[in-house]
């Protein structure tokens, strides 16, 4: 009497498929998506692109980490001993360049691992996206629109320390007290304002330019503007 021998369970085991996002999160993606390509498309034929593109290398992490570096350590680097402790503007800036440094590389760190952790592909009408401004594959949050709102906002924080390093500036040069006259605060009221309004347009020109969609951006800034409350409390020295 003849047996059948037992079938010989597969040695390969297949992954469970991956679930597929909740409704409304796919909506609110599709909305997200149509809503970007749109204003993408709508703004191409008005906007010059090489206003978009200046939006963009100006608040590049690597124009901003070797200034901010530079002037921090500017005091320190100068030649020959300083009898006044407090001489420059630059060192009267500290306070405010300190946070501005730390805080930018909390920006690249954190901006960094939430794109690994979401990984959001960018826009599929982003063709001319170069190497020398992509520096990763992710679109989720966007690492401008942090940047720029953090700088804005530590600027906004930072407003004594701005006001006092003018009062200082004025003293040292005529040129500079002609212009801005007696009223310093008003200087940095007018100095803050273009700073945020920098940080809008820039932020703006990354839907315009097909870098990021429209909550790509809002989120970044979300992220930028608490990076620039811990900063200026707590990345100080």
């Amino acid at each position: 009497m003849e047996t059948t021998p037992p079938a010989k369970s597969s040695s390969i085991s297949t992954a469970p498929p991956t679930p597929p996002p909740p409704p409304l999160l796919r909506r609110l993606v599709s909305i997200d998506t149509k809503l970007s390509q749109h204003l993408h498309i709508l703004a191409k034929p008005f906007l010059p692109h090489s206003l978009l593109l200046l939006l963009e290398y100006s608040a590049d992490f690597r124009l901003f980490f070797p200034v901010a570096l530079s002037l921090l350590l500017a005091p320190l680097l100068s030649p020959g001993p300083n009898p006044n402790p407090i001489a420059s503007p630059i060192q009267l800036l500290r306070p405010f360049l300190s946070p501005l440094l730390l805080g930018l590389l909390l920006d690249l760190a954190l901006i960094g691992l939430i794109k690994f952790l979401v990984g959001r592909a960018r826009p599929v009408y982003n063709k001319n996206m170069s190497v020398a401004v992509s520096v990763d594959h992710f679109s989720f949050p966007s690492g401008h629109a942090s940047r720029v709102c953090f700088v804005a906002s530590l600027f906004y924080l930072s407003a004594a320390v701005l006001a006092d390093a003018l009062v200082y500036i004025r003293s040292t040069s005529p040129v500079v007290d002609r212009w801005i006259g007696e009223d310093q605060v008003m200087a940095v009221s007018v100095l803050v304002s273009i700073v945020w309004a920098w940080a809008a347009a820039t932020s703006i020109s990354r839907i315009l330019l097909g870098r990021h969609f429209v909550f790509d951006v809002f989120a970044g800034a979300c992220v930028g503007v608490l990076e620039g409350v811990v900063a200026f409390h707590f990345l100080k020295f």
